[in-house]
């Protein structure tokens, strides 16, 4: 998995309107504020419907919140879209199907406590134990 991956998963070039192809270059969007567009992207390759979509995106802004944010996240909004986007990314590398990584990253996980891992987004701990399920699922290790 690599910065242009996760950058692709936000909407690559068209959402983000700039070039990602660093790590540099995705801290900086993050820092300045993602596109709400980049949201809007993200969460629609993840989910199959509606109902999904609009729920994951009040976990990331919350409705009121969204109605405001006409152009940008703010930045810890920006910081949960990336650690959402970087999960996804590898979660796709890990499955070789983009159905089965959503369908992984939408539904309850013993793994995880019986939480889905995009509710893990949220934090970069519940980050780094989805991420650490998916090495283990991709290594054949005992989860």
């Amino acid at each position: 998995m690599t910065v242009r991956d996760v950058a692709e998963v936000l909407g690559g070039r068209t959402a983000l309107k700039s070039d990602v192809r660093s790590l540099e270059d995705l801290r900086v969007a993050v820092e300045r504020g993602l596109p709400v567009r980049a949201l809007h992207h993200t969460v629609d390759r993840i989910t199959s419907s509606k109902r999904e979509a609009a729920r994951l995106i009040h976990e990331i802004v919350p409705r009121t919140t969204l109605h405001r944010r006409k152009t940008r996240l703010s930045k810890a909004e920006s910081e949960r879209l990336e650690r959402l986007a970087r999960m996804t990314a590898l979660a796709e590398e890990v499955w070789e199907d983009q159905d089965l990584a959503h369908e992984f990253l939408m539904s309850p996980q013993p793994q995880l406590g019986g939480r889905r891992p995009v509710e893990l987004a949220d934090s970069d701990l519940g980050t780094r134990q989805v991420e650490e399920l998916l090495f283990k699922l991709e290594y054949s290790l005992p989860a």
